[in-house]
């Protein structure tokens, strides 16, 4: 998925223009051996809550509107709605802490392969531009897990249209992606992911700023053992 698709189905997104601090997107998936598994994103304003907080009390900030606490959660039912009519989805549930601005939304699907239809439609139906093409498919046979990323130009040609102020929002953000199996990893594609000490789970966290500039790609090609 990438950032903006996450933010729409997390719906908490609307906050992040009037913060100056950090927030911290993670995504985490758990596949299981015969293909089907769960999902966990999360937008983490912890580290702003303060801030937060007192924003929350106005009614528009640098000429976005605050949306009320009743409004978020709102949003946030209507995700939770949305993905338990996809195909292949199920489990579906959602948590919302005001107290230190952390929303999540989990699921969990027959194929991974499920997930990109769901953001493909989310992007349609919200008419928003896609930052980058990815998705994920595994192989049971070969016990191969791919998550495919490839970033648009256009991308960071609707970043610079940005005000320097909401671009300064990005500085120090950061996106997390977590993918846990129940096989031991014997190998990634990618050298900037980190195999946890008991092998079945892989860790990349990338800056927020270097994906929509193009200078990380989250691709990764995971192997486990058969």
């Amino acid at each position: 998925m990438n950032l903006k698709q996450v933010y729409k189905l997390v719906l908490f997104a609307f906050l992040i223009p009037i913060l100056s601090s950090c927030f911290e997107v993670v995504e985490e998936i758990s596949m299981r051996n015969d293909g089907t598994g769960d999902v966990v994103l999360t937008i983490n304003l912890s580290q702003s809550k303060t801030k937060v907080a007192s924003v929350m009390l106005l009614d528009s900030v640098q000429g976005y509107k605050v949306p009320s606490k009743q409004k978020i959660q709102q949003e946030l039912n209507e995700a939770v709605t949305y993905l338990k009519k996809s195909k292949g989805i199920s489990n579906v549930k959602s948590t919302s802490d005001f107290n230190n601005y952390i929303a999540t939304v989990s699921f969990s699907f027959k194929d991974v392969s499920d997930i990109n239809n769901i953001t493909r439609n989310i992007l349609t139906q919200q008419k928003i531009k896609a930052t980058n093409t990815s998705s994920y498919t595994f192989n049971k046979a070969t016990k191969t897990f791919l998550r495919k990323y490839q970033p648009l130009n256009t991308a960071k040609t609707e970043f610079n249209k940005l005000k320097s102020k909401d671009k300064a929002v990005f500085n120090g953000a950061t996106y997390t992606s977590i993918y846990r199996f129940e096989s031991l990893v014997t190998s990634t594609s990618n050298p900037a992911s980190n195999v946890s000490k008991s092998k079945k789970a892989v860790m990349l966290k990338s800056n927020i700023m270097d994906l929509i500039n193009g200078k990380t790609n989250v691709s990764n090609q995971i192997l486990l053992s058969k």
